[in-house]
């Protein structure tokens, strides 16, 4: 399964990754918003939005590019690594 985690904090990225790893899911981290975002999410199974750290227009461009996908897309207030492993329990497992 591969997951976009939209969001977040810069330091946390690894963490991330790692925890996604356990759950053996693909993972690609975007915690900052880049010009070229829409062309790197791809398509994955499911987005994760972390909506305390992310900006309205990022949160736009993951949406948009989710509903061509068809992904699950999961909005959580915290974006901490237990938080995220929750969501992947839930959606993975």
């Amino acid at each position: 399964m591969s997951v976009v985690i939209i969001g977040g904090h810069d330091r946390m990225v690894r963490q991330y990754k790692k925890i996604c790893k356990e759950y053996k899911c693909k993972a690609k981290v975007f915690t900052q918003m880049s010009g070229n975002l829409k062309d790197k999410i791809g398509n994955p199974d499911l987005v994760v939005l972390f909506t305390n750290t992310v900006s309205h227009k990022m949160v736009r461009c993951a949406l948009s590019e989710a509903e061509k996908a068809k992904a699950d897309v999961v909005r959580c207030h915290t974006s901490s690594g237990s938080a995220l492993s929750e969501i992947l329990l839930e959606k993975c497992v």
